[in-house]
């Protein structure tokens, strides 16, 4: 069994971040005998962390430009890839972390079910330092508790252990969630994701600006989607949870009546009355989740592309 390992750099990441990225991820191939690619998407000619990461001995692909974004940076590697023609690819950002277990449990589970294209695990969150942290960190938890109910898993960035001969054929470039349109192909082919055991942790927005951002991106990837739909339809085990991802996550606003519920949920969750404040992040993340959802809409109805900015980290 081989293993590589792609870490797409976009050019609004700092060294820092870069540096904490790499010594982890070589710890971790260390594990698998794996080859780790990290695609640099250059900030300027003078640009320092690619000698950064090859200083830690990572083989490192630059890119001049930004075509394709993360999906073109995927895709370089991809093809970098074929002559060494892992079975299989673990694809992480600069701000995850994750442990030997969860990539073991990945493996698995696609070496025993050749319907099986994908392998991740539930995601969390390790900077929950502000009010906006703290509630993408409750978030998250009814995501990953909905991920486990849903038969269309979307895995937010493709984190997570993919076929190399599935994902070989290229992500698509003018898509502006690239992960979800990957997932969708791949569902409407026949095939499935699991979500297996472990843990992919990951930093969230720390400002509501960011967050704003970031899903306004989401959103309008997620209505670029549709022209899949024809496909989709003709797979039954999917269809229903693909419409509703698509549908009713695009009206967060209905769910402000069920905030009272979540005093309780609260207190048996973090047992801490101070956590409370949750309740008042959860009430501005559905007007400012509403807010990117309809502003998506427009834009999208405009043909007016999104910008993919940089998010601060924490």
């Amino acid at each position: 069994m081989k293993l590589a390992i792609i870490v797409p750099v976009s050019p609004f990441e700092t060294n820092e971040v870069l540096e904490k990225s790499v010594v982890h991820v070589k710890e971790l191939a260390s594990k698998f005998n794996a080859r780790v690619v990290y695609v640099i998407d250059k900030s300027s000619e003078k640009d320092s962390r690619v000698e950064l990461a090859r200083n830690f001995g990572i083989e490192v692909i630059e890119r001049n430009g930004r075509r394709g974004k993360r999906a073109g940076a995927i895709n370089d590697a991809l093809n970098y890839l074929k002559s060494f023609h892992p079975d299989f690819v673990l694809i992480m950002d600069v701000d995850v972390r994750t442990d030997e277990e969860t990539i073991r449990n990945c493996i698995k589970a696609l070496l025993n079910d050749d319907r099986v294209y994908m392998a991740s695990a539930k995601r969390l969150i390790y900077n929950d330092s502000n009010l906006v942290s703290k509630t993408i960190e409750a978030e998250y938890r009814l995501l990953n508790f909905l991920l486990k109910k849903s038969s269309f898993k979307q895995f937010n960035g493709l984190i997570g252990v993919v076929r190399f001969e599935q994902i070989l054929e290229g992500l698509n470039e003018t898509a502006i969630a690239e992960d979800a349109d990957f997932a969708t192909r791949m569902h409407a082919k026949g095939y499935k994701a699991l979500l297996v055991e472990g843990r992919f942790f990951e930093q969230a927005p720390i400002t509501w600006r960011d967050f704003y951002k970031q899903r306004k991106r989401w959103y309008f990837g997620g209505l670029q989607l549709w022209k899949y739909r024809k496909e989709i339809m003709k797979v039954r085990e999917v269809r229903a949870s693909w419409i509703l991802a698509l549908t009713i996550t695009y009206f967060p606003i209905i769910m402000l009546p069920l905030l009272p519920i979540g005093i309780p949920l609260v207190f048996y969750i973090y047992k801490s009355i101070r956590r409370l404040k949750i309740l008042f992040g959860f009430l501005v993340y559905c007007f400012v989740l509403q807010f990117s959802a309809i502003s998506a809409i427009l834009d999208f109805l405009r043909k007016k592309e999104v910008g993919w900015d940089a998010i601060r980290r924490s």
